[in-house]
């Protein structure tokens, strides 16, 4: 008997080291993906979206998930993340859609368009009007998965040395400006170019180029462009600019399932506390430079100019259309989102601010 009461015990002991040993042994695996951003180091607002995603996914996963990451200064590649991570020199990417477009043209749809979406109306298309499955589309390919990665907002139309006063004025124009804008002014007369941030004001500077655009008050003020062009004019070309996050698809699939569901909320939350950072930045920058450099002229494109491209922007639109279904399934789809959305924009945020103005 006291045998068979020594046995119980040690059986019952047993089980409860497995109990407990079980899941402690399980949360002793760590997996631990790199991270190749555009930005440089310790970039205000765009690095703090990657810093925070991999902080969200390693508090959430009780230190499981480990995300490291490298900034252009490291990986000496500032255009070059997505090939990394597609061929799995990187694990994950934080940029711009639209920098793929030279390689693979559908891309630059899910950054921004020219007199397109808002923020809150592409929010809402990415992840409720089937925008995120066309990306999936797209990236899916590549064996590359992507997600909204943080949004600036409505972006400024840039810093110039002249002012525009008319179409006359575009013809020869030396500006950095990517994505499908680059495309609409190169339409009409201008040079776009696309420059890694680390050398924007330098070519600026030394007249290398005759305007830029950027962002706007958020990131504009740390870089001085308000120091050397006289001119900032408001947007036309990036009214809710996305950035991206790349995720290499055989890399996430080798995760447990639950560190895929939080791998995906961190960088959900980060590009969301993104946005809200990105606009707060905004306001108070803008609030700096206005009683510090009082002589920048805020400036908005002729309605000239502003005809002429949105005619060139549609003309180029019908183009992509027609020459390749995906990219007119993917325009389609904004399109009719756009003529929901902006319909409840007009009677709300619009119809609001304009009844403070009259």
């Amino acid at each position: 008997m006291k045998n068979f009461k020594f046995a119980k015990t040690l059986l019952a002991a047993a089980a409860c080291t497995v109990v407990l040993s079980g899941p402690a042994m399980a949360a002793e695996k760590v997996y631990k993906l790199k991270l190749a951003e555009t930005w440089g180091a310790n970039f205000p607002i765009f690095g703090d979206a990657t810093k925070n995603m991999a902080a969200y996914a390693d508090k959430m996963s009780n230190g499981r998930l480990k995300i490291s990451i490298d900034s252009s200064n490291k990986h000496k590649a500032p255009f070059g993340v997505f090939d990394m991570v597609r061929a799995g020199q990187y694990d994950m990417g934080h940029s711009a859609s639209y920098y793929w477009k030279g390689k693979v043209p559908n891309t630059l749809y899910f950054t921004t368009m020219p007199f397109g979406m808002t923020a809150p109306e592409q929010y809402s298309w990415f992840y409720h009007g089937g925008g995120q499955e066309l990306m999936d589309e797209v990236y899916g390919k590549f064996n590359l998965m992507s997600f909204p990665g943080g949004n600036t907002g409505n972006q400024m139309g840039g810093w110039f040395q002249k002012e525009i006063n008319s179409l006359e004025d575009l013809q020869g124009l030396k500006m950095r400006i990517p994505g499908f804008a680059g495309e609409v002014l190169a339409k009409l007369g201008a040079k776009p170019t696309n420059i890694p941030p680390g050398e924007l004001y330098t070519s600026l500077e030394r007249r290398t180029i005759d305007a830029l655009e950027w962002v706007g008050p958020s990131l504009d003020l740390r870089m001085g462009f308000h120091k050397i062009a006289p001119y900032y004019y408001t947007g036309w070309h990036e009214p809710a600019t996305e950035l991206q996050f790349l995720v290499n698809k055989k890399k996430f699939d080798r995760l447990p399932a639950d560190l895929q569901a939080i791998l995906k909320t961190a960088m959900k939350t980060a590009a969301y506390d993104m946005y809200i950072h990105s606009y707060h930045a905004s306001a108070e920058n803008w609030d700096s430079m206005k009683k510090e450099y009082p002589n920048i002229q805020v400036k908005t494109f002729p309605a000239e100019v502003t005809a002429a491209m949105r005619k060139a922007n549609d003309e180029l639109l019908a183009e992509k259309a027609a020459s390749d279904p995906l990219a007119k399934k993917i325009l389609d789809s904004q399109a009719e989102y756009m003529r929901k959305s902006r319909a409840w924009t007009d009677i709300s945020d619009k119809a609001y601010l304009n009844s403070l103005s009259q």
